[in-house]
């Protein structure tokens, strides 16, 4: 799911005073029994609609050692997280514990908002998946844990790929790919001239970046000389892999290309496509939830990406963090509960939902196991946003987005992302 980051990182300058504030030490050497704090935690949806277990069994077991301290676990949407957060963090009501985007982290670990942890004290962190422990660290330190980690593959409607080529099974080259994607564009079209084989949005710049990725190129390199971080959007390798994400999306994109990605297991769901490119997750939404179609229930599958020059398309890695509030009194009780939730138990019970756990060791058994094959295998080798200071700011996302609807429109790629380069170099060195 894509996460907007609404409000801009200077909402909480306020926060950098409070940052060592830390516990209350002697609440912290209080006997156990004795603490009657509430706890405040903040879960997005999904741990409430599919592993609620882990949730009620790490609380049991927090209680057994601070069976006074009342654990409030509060469900978010992403929807809206970031501003409800930002609101509570200029005010006294905040929660102790967040879980954040890993693209989200950045901005609360620059403008103070998270303590520091000790990666020590939590299980697994010596094999932390390096995508999300990245997330989670600056200047030597770390402020976050990471939780669970995802990436993005093709969510496909097997009756409409079957259809249009008499198969069910998604091809392993792109250039199959694209052939059957031209088969399934020809018999859609003669029921339905709105319906995609393929769904690429213009503006869905994660889709675009790993083309940029597939071709060598990179968003931003660091320039260890300089110090500073540089844009590397016009480069030949770059620049190939724009352009060849924009004609996917100018042959494919049957409806408004200049959409973002946001309701694309809608469209799935409502038969207007029959391929997407979302995280694994999202095969669920389709005939599941609020807007899903229970229709499709058994039609929809997951397969690894094409992408060019015979290999796998590089994914963006995605996930969540967990922290701990640094206005907080009792950020050592925050600690022990993530501690407990992400410890090995916790691992395995999102492993036995196919989900991706926050470590390489109990990852390496689902990149063999069929159902998480495809996303567990393009962990190692996804890609990530820059970890600048600059980048945690919400016009990267306007840059990005801007630069592939002015391609569509008829830039050229050469001069589109010149123009973003300028706006990147303005940006991703700006101090927080």
């Amino acid at each position: 799911m894509k996460r907007k980051l609404i409000a801009a990182i200077g909402v909480a300058g306020m926060l950098v005073s409070v940052a060592a504030c830390g516990s209350d030490d002697s609440a912290s050497s209080q006997d156990p029994k004795d603490r009657k704090e509430t706890l405040t935690v903040w879960l997005m949806g999904e741990a409430q609609s599919t592993w609620p277990e882990l949730v009620k069994d790490t609380n049991a077991e927090f209680n057994k050692k601070y069976p006074n301290v009342n654990v409030k676990v509060q469900y978010q949407q992403w929807a809206d997280k970031v501003k409800k957060l930002d609101t509570s963090l200029g005010g006294d009501k905040f929660p102790d514990v967040v879980e954040l985007g890993n693209t989200e982290t950045m901005q609360y670990i620059l403008n103070g908002a998270l303590g520091e942890i000790d990666p020590s004290k939590y299980e697994n962190s010596d094999t932390w998946i390096k995508g999300l422990k990245d997330t989670c660290t600056f200047e030597g330190k770390t402020y976050c844990v990471p939780y669970y980690a995802s990436a993005r593959l093709a969510v496909y409607n097997k009756d409409m790929l079957k259809a249009g080529t008499g198969s069910d099974a998604l091809p392993q080259t792109e250039d199959e790919f694209l052939a059957a994607m031209d088969k399934v564009s020809a018999e859609l079209g003669k029921k339905d001239k709105r319906a995609s084989s393929l769904y690429f949005p213009g503006r869905y710049w994660y889709a675009a970046m790993s083309y940029v990725a597939a071709y060598g190129g990179q968003i931003a390199t660091y320039d260890e000389g300089a110090k500073e971080w540089k844009s590397a959007l016009s480069t030949p390798e770059a620049q190939k892999g724009l352009e060849h994400y924009v004609n996917l999306v100018k042959k494919y994109n049957k409806a408004d290309q200049t959409k973002d990605e946001q309701d694309h297991a809608n469209v799935m769901a409502n038969e207007k496509a029959a391929v997407i490119y979302g995280q694994a997750w999202e095969a669920g939404s389709v005939t599941g939830g609020e807007n899903g179609n229970p229709k499709l229930e058994g039609k929809i599958a997951t397969a690894g990406m094409p992408g060019p020059e015979g290999k796998a398309l590089p994914s963006f890695i995605g996930g969540s963090d967990l922290a701990t509030i640094s206005k907080s009194k009792i950020q050592d009780l925050g600690e022990e509960w993530i501690a407990l939730y992400t410890n090995a138990k916790g691992g395995e019970v999102l492993a036995s939902k196919n989900v991706l756990p926050n470590n390489e060791k109990q990852l390496e058994p689902l990149k063999s196991k069929p159902e998480t094959a495809a996303i567990a295998n393009a962990v190692p080798d996804a890609w990530f946003t820059p970890i600048a200071p600059g980048w945690a700011s919400v016009e990267k996302e306007e840059i990005l987005e801007n630069l592939l609807l002015e391609i569509l429109k008829g830039s050229s790629v050469a001069d589109a992302s010149k123009k973003a380069d300028d706006k990147v170099n303005a940006l991703i060195n700006k101090k927080a």
